[in-house]
């Protein structure tokens, strides 16, 4: 018993021992941080540059955008207009340079020519067509339509032709008829188009000077036709022949249009005024033999 005792006893005071000379000296040392531990700070500064090079990259691209916007719009001040839009330039360009002989710009009443030519167009199946109606206080052009835009025209008629044959509103739209039919055609533009027109129309001209002599040169042809040269008697034939097989559908239009000849046949072999007319639409007597039924 006593053996038993004294050995527990040893062991008891063996093990305080131990414990009372402390840790050991590697049990002192102080511990290796784990390889595994992050470090936020330098992840906060990784993401904090990356968000400022993402907005850096954002604007970056955003101003590009503005720049190339700004370079389209500049670009854009130097085009001449494209074919759909050039021959309303053309136009009303010539109307403007040639405005004191034309006289289209003075006071007048509305004659409502718009209104009843619409109307007339509608009635043999033209719809949609937009056009302008020019009345010239001059006789140095009869009537005539210049191109535009496609279905777009633009008709001109004297005051001083349609007071002289005292025309109906009815004997305007015939003649304007005729005009429109002509532009259909394609003459006059046929005789104004050329290959170095075409390589021009819708080109630019950002950084160089802008080529005015064929502006100029078209000017001079659109004169050339307009006042002296005219349509040709093949044109001429096969205008009259068409309108009027056209409008013997209704006779009552046909009539009117063979007496509107009739009327502007007089007119030119009487009046000095507008002896040129069948110069330009050749030839008021022979168009009455075109209409008359073949027997």
């Amino acid at each position: 018993m006593l053996n038993s005792y004294s050995l527990f006893l040893g062991m008891f005071l063996l093990s305080f021992s131990a414990l009372a000379e402390g840790p050991s000296k590697e049990s002192t040392t102080n511990p290796k941080a784990p390889d595994s531990e992050f470090n936020f700070d330098s992840i906060k500064k990784v993401l904090k540059e990356d968000m400022l090079d993402g907005e850096a990259e954002k604007k970056a691209k955003k101003i590009q955008e503005l720049a190339s916007k700004k370079a389209a719009f500049e670009k854009s001040k130097y085009y001449v207009p494209s074919k759909d839009d050039f021959y309303s330039f053309l136009s009303e360009y010539w109307l403007v340079k040639n405005a004191t002989l034309l006289k289209w710009d003075f006071q007048k009443p509305d004659y409502g020519l718009e209104t009843s030519f619409k109307e007339f167009l509608e009635k043999l199946g033209h719809y949609n067509k937009k056009f302008k109606i020019l009345i010239l206080d001059s006789a140095n052009i009869f009537h005539f339509a210049l191109p535009s835009n496609p279905d777009e025209y633009i008709f001109l008629i004297s005051l001083p032709f349609m007071r002289s044959l005292d025309l109906s509103k009815l004997e305007i739209s015939l003649i304007l008829y005729e005009d429109f039919r002509r532009l259909e055609k394609g003459d006059f533009k046929k005789f104004l188009e050329s290959e170095e027109l075409n390589k021009w129309i819708g080109s630019n001209f950002q950084g160089k000077k802008l080529d005015k002599t064929i502006l100029a040169n078209l000017h001079k042809k659109m004169d050339e036709f307009i006042f002296d040269k005219g349509y040709s008697f093949q044109t001429q034939f096969e205008i009259t022949t068409t309108v009027g097989q056209t409008l013997r559908n209704e006779m009552t239009l046909w009539n009117s249009y063979y007496k509107l000849k009739q009327k502007i046949d007089d007119l030119v072999k009487t009046n000095l005024l507008f002896k040129k007319y069948n110069t330009l639409y050749p030839s008021t007597e022979l168009q009455l033999n075109w209409l008359k039924p073949k027997s």
